[in-house]
């Protein structure tokens, strides 16, 4: 290591910036072959590395001991390799490893199937932990394919494993595929403890400004906190550090969605709209059905921020079906009476066509002002623009939007790119923002001066994860649907060839009585092309087969615009009895008529993406069904399909789906460092966000520009890269 590296100064204790520009190769641990494997897990700082968390502990001062193991019961023991060897089959196909742990109080018989590495893995003298199900083999305690973590492996020079006795011994994450062990992850953690230890950890809560909420929350120390969660004493010190550093984590978050929610509000050249104009009210008057409450509700919300002189920034949660488009509508229009442009992005182009048609046939008849015509007034103008717009209806578009003569333009994220301008943008409404990055929704502001933004999504997002992906967004929900719409009954069923039989027999009953069905086929996670070959595979089956007699329908996202939008206007004009399709029917397909959804595979999709998908039905007036055709092969699988069972509401479905899950997969895309969490899990860390926001409010109170807390400043830079550039001044 250098001389004159950062852990061997004394002038004052190490900032996180410092750790992170630290390569791990600077530690002596770490060779060029464990260098390439930490990077391939993402470990290449020294800062990584101590941010690698232990998964578990094992607490060898309350040890599990062999000779108190009970056949047919799971248990986790550890100890040291005293024997193990290899051998083929006879017929040569398979390797077994048989092994023996030792604890001191009696031998444990290990054997693996199919798994010949784990002779070179585990050689004698190796410390183990191992969890597996005891079973009784010919009078001796054996486990069959047991989950092994290596927790030292043999030190050659006094050989035998290294002394773990009487520790709490972390187990960290490892990969078997870029060959990290976790002894090898301990070894160079403690080592980078080690020469941390002079100067310490610097703590952005051990100013003069910030003490007091470290010492009224009883926060350890970070120093101490760095420390304990790698080389804990008890696990109580390790559940004291790991407060500590969830806090740490969610604060930074905080810090940075406070500070943007209240630089959108500082602005003050947002435009005041006309709210009591006569346009929205004949919109509202030409609606076939009432407001609903939710929908009325929302609208004085949206209509009293628009009227405002700062900008809006609003997220408009709705459950599945329950009207986001007419309050969107509404909004757009309020920006239209005025004179100004309304542009709604949606994440794909199936969407965006739904959307475009939808408009159009809502507003129909609808008129705005104009000089010199010879009615004075003409219709309002919606365009459609996506990466698959033909160059020549391009520039008329642009021309159009240039002079004012488009209304309102709905489009995919092109609507971002290629040069588009707008006369008098007022007003930017984003569909499934989960779908797009803070980056993207501030490219789509930057088209105007300064315009309204409304963010809808239809995938409900529990509490606590809707204050960290949009803590800087006001927030309106729809929680209740229109009055009218019918019951869905959710049903699960095997993969048996009985089964199907029963589903299509239900499909052709409602068939027959004058409805509509979908299929959706499984998703192929990565690839686009092979969801459209098993859509294109299972519709010919079911022609060929069960649906052999009835009119079938395709879509996939890989079809010509044409083609798609020809499929679903088949599909809503009733000339299809049952369209088969991927996810791009997930959101904004809207067919009364339909009233049976058939989900292939259903145990490989998300819990909100079933939800959403199951919304596409009971949309009118009949009762409808969702049968989930799965085969569940986790925990995990099962829970998704039993929840969807006992819940028709997005809400609580998504407060399960967080608890099943955590937070890594509920928000979606990565969203430039929002969330990035390490140790914080949702929704059981909502106490610790709380008060994280609490602390991040109290801290800009005094400081916007955290001037005073620099190293704070520093971290939220550090996590949100470029989408702060704006947040601080100075």
């Amino acid at each position: 290591m250098p001389a004159k590296h950062p852990t061997d100064a004394s002038d004052g204790g190490l900032t996180l910036r410092e750790l992170k520009g630290r390569s791990v190769t600077d530690l002596k641990s770490v060779g060029p072959k464990l260098r390439d494997g930490l990077a391939e897990m993402g470990i290449t700082s020294v800062l990584d590395l101590l941010e690698h968390y232990p998964r578990r502990y094992v607490d060898r001062t309350q040890r599990a001991e062999i000779q108190e193991l009970t056949s047919g019961v799971e248990a986790t023991i550890d100890g040291e390799i005293r024997s193990i060897s290899a051998r083929r089959t006879r017929d040569g196909k398979r390797v077994i490893v048989n092994a023996s742990v030792y604890d001191g109080t009696g031998l444990l018989y290990v054997v693996f199937f199919n798994q010949g590495w784990r002779e070179r893995q585990l050689p004698k003298g190796t410390q183990v932990s191992v969890f597996g199900k005891v079973e009784d083999y010919r009078g001796k305690r054996q486990m069959t394919n047991p989950v092994i973590d290596v927790l030292a492996a043999v030190d050659t020079e006094r050989g035998g494993g290294l002394d773990l006795t009487g520790t709490i011994v972390p187990v960290y994450p490892q990969s078997g595929k870029a060959e990290v062990l976790t002894w090898q992850l301990r070894r160079s953690i403690a080592e980078a403890l080690g020469r941390t230890k002079q100067r310490g950890f610097e703590d952005p809560l051990d100013g003069p400004l910030t003490a007091v909420f470290r010492t009224d929350l009883d926060l350890t120390t970070r120093d101490r906190a760095y420390r304990d969660v790698h080389q804990p004493d008890t696990l109580v010190d390790a559940n004291v550090a790991r407060h500590r550093l969830k806090f740490d984590e969610f604060l930074r978050m905080m810090l940075g969605l406070v500070a943007r929610k209240r630089k959108l509000a500082a602005e003050a050249t947002g435009v005041q709209h006309v709210i009591d104009g006569a346009l929205v009210q004949r919109f509202h008057d030409g609606l076939p059905f009432p407001l609903t409450d939710d929908q009325a509700n929302a609208i004085t919300e949206i209509q009293r921020d628009l009227a405002a002189p700062a900008p809006m920034h609003r997220l408009l949660q709705g459950e599945v079906g329950s009207g986001k488009t007419v309050v969107a509508l509404t909004a757009l229009l309020t920006a239209v009476q005025g004179g100004y442009q309304g542009a709604f992005m949606a994440p794909t182009e199936v969407l965006a066509e739904q959307h475009e048609l939808t408009m159009r046939s809502v507003l129909d008849g609808l008129t705005v002002p104009e000089e010199g015509s010879l009615l004075g007034e003409r219709p309002v103008r919606v365009a459609l623009l996506t990466n698959r717009t033909p160059a020549a209806d391009r520039r008329r578009i642009s021309e159009g939007l240039v002079r004012g003569e488009v209304d309102i333009l709905v489009g995919t994220h092109a609507l971002i790119y290629g040069g588009v301008e707008f006369a008098n943008l007022g007003l930017a409404v984003i569909d499934e923002q989960h779908r797009f990055g803070v980056e993207q929704r501030d490219l789509l502001r930057a088209k105007g001066d300064s315009p309204d933004v409304l963010v809808m999504t239809a995938t409900p997002i529990p509490r606590t994860a809707a204050m960290l992906i949009y803590g800087d967004l006001d927030k309106t929900e729809l929680r209740h649907l229109p009055a009218g719409r019918s019951p869905i009954e959710t049903r699960v069923i095997g993969t048996g060839p009985l089964e199907r039989v029963a589903v299509y027999e239900l499909v052709r009953e409602e068939v027959a009585k004058g409805r509509q069905a979908y299929v959706v086929c499984p998703l192929v996670e990565g690839s686009t092309k092979l969801e459209a070959k098993a859509a294109n595979e299972e519709f010919e089956r079911l022609a060929a087969e069960e649906l052999r007699d009835l009119r079938l329908g395709l879509l996939h996202g890989q079809m010509h615009p044409n083609d798609k939008e020809a499929a679903m206007r088949a599909f809503r004009a009733g000339e299809t009895d049952v369209l088969v399709a991927t996810t791009v029917i997930e959101v904004g397909v809207d067919v009364p008529n339909a009233t049976v959804m058939v989900i292939e595979d259903a145990d490989r999709f998300g819990l909100l993406q079933l939800h959403q998908l199951r919304g596409r039905i009971g949309r009118g007036e009949h009762a409808s069904t969702c049968v989930l055709v799965a085969d569940p092969t986790t925990p995990q699988g099962v829970q998704r399909m039993e929840a969807m069972v006992q819940s028709g509401d997005g809400f609580e479905l998504a407060e399960r789906d967080l608890a099943i899950r955590g937070a890594g997969e509920v928000f979606g895309e990565r969203q430039a460092g929002w969330t990035d969490l390490k140790l914080g899990r949702l929704p059981f860390d909502e106490p610790i966000v709380l008060e994280a926001r609490a602390v991040a409010e109290k801290i800009l109170d005094a400081d916007p520009e955290l001037v005073a807390h620099a190293q704070l400043r520093e971290e939220v830079e550090d996590l949100l890269g470029d989408a702060v550039e704006f947040l601080f001044k100075s």
